[in-house]
C-alpha cells in the first residue's frame, strides 16, 4: 500500500460484512461487554481480531474487558510522533497492570513524513492531512491481517458517536463496540473496581487526550472532547469517520 491510500475512495464494505454485522448488531444489542468481546472472539478468533487503543483518559475499560477475556488479544496503539510522554508511559502501566500479551506500537513510515510532513507543521495547515498520515494510514496497514476489531467509543460521547451500533461494518472487516451501551457512571465503577490508575493527565483537566498539538485543556461544563482540535470544526481523526480496509 503507498500514500496513493490519501487520495483514493475508500473502500465499500462487502454485502456480506454488511449483513453479518447487522445480524449481530441486533444479537448483541443489549449483551454486555464483555459478552460482545467473547462474541467477536468465538466468530473471528483471537489471531483475526485486535483491539485498537489511544491509551487514553477512558481507555482502559476496554482493555480491561478484554484482558478479562482474553489478555493475549492484540492491542494496537498508534504512536503518531507527537503524542504527550505521559500517554506513552501510561501506555506501559496499563499493560503491565492488566496482563495484556500483545501491545502493538505502529508509527508513520519516516518517508511519508519527511516527504508529507518534514517540517512537522502540517497540524497546524491542514489537520485532517495530518490525521491521515499519522493516524489513518498506519492503521490500515496494521489491521490489514485481520478481519475484526475493537474500539472504545461510546454512546454517551455525543456528536458523531450518539447512535454508535454495537457492531458495524467497516470495509471488509466487522467493527466491534463493546462499550457502546455503556455510561459514564459504569466506566468510573470499572476503573474503581479494578483500582485502574487515571491517565496521568486527567487531573490536569485533559478529559479527552491526542497529540499535543491539537488537544487542550476542557472548560467545567464542556463536553469531554472539546479540548480535540478546538475551534477547528474537527472532531474525529479520520479512523472512524472513513473505512480503513
Amino acid at each position: 500500500m503507498t500514500m496513493a491510500f490519501l487520495d483514493s475512495a475508500q473502500a465499500q464494505a462487502s454485502p456480506s460484512v454488511v449483513a453479518t454485522a447487522a445480524a449481530l448488531d441486533r444479537e448483541l444489542a443489549q449483551a454486555s461487554p464483555a459478552e460482545i468481546v467473547a462474541t467477536a472472539l468465538r466468530i473471528t478468533g483471537r489471531e483475526k481480531l485486535a483491539v485498537v487503543s489511544s491509551f487514553g483518559t477512558e481507555s482502559a475499560a476496554l482493555l480491561k474487558v478484554v484482558a478479562d477475556v482474553d489478555p493475549a488479544v492484540p492491542v494496537i496503539f498508534l504512536d503518531t510522533g507527537w503524542l504527550f510522554q505521559e500517554t506513552l508511559d501510561y501506555r506501559d502501566t496499563l499493560t503491565r497492570q492488566l496482563g495484556l500479551r500483545d501491545v502493538r506500537t505502529i508509527k508513520p513510515r519516516d518517508e511519508d513524513l519527511m516527504r508529507l510532513d518534514a517540517e512537522r507543521g502540517l497540524w497546524f495547515s491542514d489537520a485532517d492531512a495530518c490525521c491521515r498520515i499519522r493516524k489513518v494510514e498506519p492503521l490500515t496497514r496494521a489491521l490489514e491481517p485481520f478481519t475484526g476489531w475493537f474500539n472504545g467509543r461510546k454512546r454517551f460521547q455525543g456528536g458523531d458517536r450518539a447512535d454508535i451500533p454495537v457492531v458495524e461494518a467497516d470495509g471488509t472487516r466487522l467493527k466491534f463496540n463493546p462499550l457502546a451501551n455503556v455510561t459514564a457512571a459504569d466506566i468510573k465503577a470499572l476503573y474503581d473496581a479494578a483500582n485502574i490508575p487515571p491517565h496521568p493527565l486527567l487531573a490536569s483537566g485533559f478529559t479527552s487526550i491526542g497529540c499535543m498539538p491539537c488537544t487542550t485543556r476542557t472548560k467545567p461544563g464542556e463536553d469531554p472532547r472539546a479540548g480535540r482540535w478546538r475551534d477547528r470544526g474537527k472532531t474525529e481523526c479520520g479512523i472512524h469517520t472513513a473505512s480503513v480496509s
